[in-house]
């Protein structure tokens, strides 16, 4: 998918050309985390290019997982999701190149390590530049109130390597903390009062309301020069097979700085699974990297947005969000949109054509989907990928994006339907408690009631006891697209009016098999009808200007 996806961005000249890009996904078997699929990428890159890889600026960006939270991102990759300006979009990956595009001058070779689903924005004077150029590894940071760093890393920074003023310092970590709870923060000297730093606002703040005067500073970007990626090059290769999940913020940087201690090596609170060998292996990453420096580039000026789950994506995009403000981020963004429906500020279209007469609630999304005339969407919704083209009332804050699928050897299309707040990473281990599953305001048995499915154990596609919204088969497989996204909004209209809408004799797929049998041509294939049918309408526009 992400190959195919590159091409084409290349072919239409979206991308710049004198950059090698290289996909490389985890290798099978256990999952090894964004840390473990470091140490693999750094080995992809020998294999790839031997020796010339010495001499590389690489930017590193981590795109998998399931996207649980985004779900319309889960089956074509967080990096190709699309953002609501430029002409034609522009997807995450165009607007990381972007912010980036001054480093690589200012970077002796290494490893620029970001994930897809972060965007950092920052000014700095005329004179400043952000340069990675030092030994070991070197980071951004960026000042944020308390209750951001008890979900990111935190440095504590050496108080004589910095002053706190001006819009870029360079300084060094003396130790990092990897998801601090406020106490954890203030013991360490991670808190600075902004009072001591009257120009530091502390954008991720509330300093607006002059109430905040406490802050942190946060992670994000981070660097790795050749010699300290080779170190851990050769640790993987030494390793033979890595059977654990490693993170690569948690259990690479928590490893540098003088204060760095052992102690978190057997702290499993945060891990998704016990894995074999994990307190091991952190010990063993800890003895290789302990007394590394971890430089630390302050950007007082600078913020640090997520758009990683179905409410952050609605807040930022549909919203009078900061960054909507800052990145100028459109309403209707290359797409065809009636002028009568134009009066509506808070929603968001991208590469969409929306017919004239269909209705569009404040705070909803679409992209990548075509509506038609006697469509009305509620407010707070997501639709992705879908073909409405009959008449229906979708309901407010529903989640709904189309797949393409190829079971046999033809293609059929499901659609998958929640609410935008259901937790689709929530999974238990009996039967008897899946009552504790939330489907659009109702619980799974009540869903499952009004659709004539049976809860059973093969209700579920997971191997393992994870019953969860994630393997719950219950999405009909359909011949076609507006067929499967009809049969969806069927689904989620019954749940909230508790009227029975029977889905026996359907085959019925879960979101993880939805992903497992994509065509990922097909969904291609329907964004390229889209692209070309607005492309077409606008050289007639010009032509008839």
């Amino acid at each position: 998918a992400f190959r195919e996806q590159l091409a084409e961005k290349l072919r239409r000249g979206q991308l710049p050309g004198g950059v090698r890009y290289l996909v490389c996904a985890d290798p099978p078997g256990p999952r090894i985390g964004n840390g473990g699929s470091t140490l693999h990428a750094l080995q992809c890159l020998e294999e790839q290019y031997g020796d010339q890889w010495t001499s590389f600026t690489v930017l590193l960006i981590h795109s998998g997982g399931y996207s649980q939270r985004l779900p319309n991102a889960s089956a074509l990759g967080k990096i190709f999701t699309a953002l609501p300006f430029g002409d034609p979009v522009y997807q995450m990956l165009e607007l990381k190149l972007a912010m980036y595009i001054d480093f690589p001058r200012h970077m002796k070779p290494g490893v620029l390590i970001t994930c897809s689903d972060d965007i950092e924005l920052y000014s700095t004077a005329v004179t400043e530049t952000i340069t990675f150029d030092k030994p070991g590894f070197t980071a951004l940071a960026h000042p944020s109130d308390l209750a951001v760093g008890t979900t990111h890393g935190v440095f504590v920074l050496d108080p004589s390597s910095f002053s706190g003023e001006g819009g870029l310092e360079y300084g060094s970590c003396y130790r990092f903390l990897h998801k601090p709870d406020v106490e954890t923060m203030q013991q360490s000297g991670a808190v600075c009062v902004r009072g001591d730093h009257p120009q530091l606002s502390c954008p991720g703040s509330r300093s607006d309301l002059g109430t905040a005067s406490e802050c942190v500073y946060t992670d994000s970007v981070f660097y790795i020069d050749h010699s300290t990626a080779k170190q851990l090059l050769m640790f993987y290769k030494q390793m033979g097979t890595l059977r654990c999940e490693i993170d690569a913020y948690g259990d690479f940087l928590q490893a540098l700085g003088p204060g760095a201690t052992p102690d978190y090596t057997k702290n499993t609170s945060n891990v998704s699974k016990e894995d074999s060998g994990l307190v091991g292996v952190r010990q063993q990453l800890y003895s290789l990297l302990q007394g590394t420096t971890l430089n630390v580039i302050v950007l007082n000026n600078s913020q640090f947005y997520h758009i990683g789950t179905t409410q952050e994506y609605l807040f930022h995009f549909t919203a009078e969000s900061k960054l909507r403000f800052e990145l100028d981020l459109q309403s209707v963004a290359f797409s065809i949109f009636p002028d009568t429906s134009r009066t509506l500020d808070q929603l968001c279209i991208i590469q969409s054509i929306v017919e004239p007469g269909c209705v569009i609630g404040s705070g909803s999304v679409i992209e990548y989907s075509r509506i038609g005339p006697e469509v009305s969407v509620g407010k707070g919704s997501i639709v992705s990928g879908s073909c409405i083209n009959f008449s229906v009332d979708i309901p407010s804050n529903c989640f709904l994006s189309s797949v393409s699928v190829k079971i046999t050897d033809r293609v059929e299309y499901v659609t998958m339907a929640f609410g935008v707040s259901d937790d689709l990473k929530k999974s238990v281990k009996l039967l008897s408690d899946v009552h504790s599953l939330r489907l659009f305001g109702a619980s799974l048995p009540e869903c499952l009631d009004l659709w004539s499915v049976e809860a059973s154990e093969q209700l579920f596609s997971s191997k393992d006891t994870c019953l969860g919204l994630w393997t719950a088969r219950v999405f009909p497989v359909c011949s076609t697209l507006s067929e499967s996204a009809r049969m969806s909004v069927n689904m989620l209209n019954s749940v909230q009016h508790k009227s029975a809408f029977n889905l026996s004799g359907f085959q019925l797929l879960s979101v993880e098999e939805m992903l497992a049998y994509k065509d990922v041509g097909d969904m291609l294939k329907f964004r390229k009808q889209i692209y070309d049918e607005i492309c077409l309408q606008r050289q007639k526009e010009k032509s008839d200007f």
